[in-house]
């Protein structure tokens, strides 16, 4: 029986999501690819779930594309096309997925694995962890997101930096650019990703979800339509279950459910 190349615990609120392939560095395979769809998908629809994980088995995050799978004659023209259409039917459910995501990064996150990372909300990465947007190394564009994702977070120009020359980033320099959210020690890694989603425990998926929705169109529509979606998200939230008792709370001088500042 073929191992499985993604596995995906839900525990305690959280779905942990791990790249299950450490011999190839999770080189993103065929089987990986059509497994990390079918996980994503389950944890989109399942409401016990308030936060995503995403790292991976072993000493990396996620070292690409599968070159031996690059390497199949049988790829070509039309079919390398529909390979990489496939990756664009489950990556916006990922970026645009309705609950907070996190991943964690230790060791390298090349070519598509970069564009994996980021893809989430936070990445917290260890000291070892690199960044890298290899595929000019290969002669190939920047693939799953990446060109449409880096310019967002770093800018334009420095985006196109990174991927003109293909050059490796460490963590530090990651975090000064705004890719990374923090850095942790290997030892500690999970453990602190596993606490950062705790602590959306208790905050309102509804609210959160609408506002992730919202921001990840800032940069493609305008002003007037932006208030157009925050005035009816507002509308939503304000006839949810969770915005009525957090009214009562604040008017009996309750300490409210989700307080970041308390919790920290």
């Amino acid at each position: 029986m073929t191992e499985a190349a993604v596995l995906l615990d839900c525990s305690e609120g959280i779905a942990q999501i791990t790249l299950n392939c450490p011999r190839t560095r999770n080189a993103l395979s065929q089987q990986m690819r059509e497994e990390l769809a079918a996980a994503i998908a389950r944890v989109r629809d399942a409401d016990t779930v308030h936060a995503v994980l995403l790292s991976g088995a072993g000493s990396a995050f996620c070292s690409g594309g599968d070159i031996t799978q690059m390497l199949d004659a049988t790829q070509g023209g039309m079919a390398w096309r529909e390979r990489i259409r496939q990756l664009h039917r489950w990556l916006p459910e990922l970026m645009n997925m309705e609950k907070p995501v996190i991943a964690a990064v230790d060791g390298p996150a090349f070519g598509a694995g970069f564009s994996l990372a980021l893809a989430a909300d936070f990445i917290l990465a260890t000291p070892r962890a690199r960044f890298c947007a290899v595929f000019g190394r290969i002669g190939l564009v920047p693939d799953l997101g990446a060109m449409q994702l880096l310019p967002r977070i770093v800018g334009l120009q420095r985006a196109k930096e990174l991927v003109f020359t293909a050059r490796t980033m460490a963590a530090e320099e990651a975090r000064a650019l705004g890719i990374v959210y923090d850095i942790v020690p290997e030892a500690q890694l999970q453990t602190r990703a596993r606490a950062l989603a705790a602590r959306f425990a208790d905050a309102s998926t509804a609210a959160l979800g609408m506002a992730k929705s919202i921001m990840n169109q800032a940069f493609q529509l305008d002003a007037h339509a932006m208030a157009e979606m925050e005035a009816y998200a507002q509308t939503v939230a304000h006839s949810t279950d969770y915005h009525q008792q957090a009214v009562a709370r604040f008017q009996a001088r309750e300490p409210l459910r989700f307080d970041w500042d308390r919790q920290g």
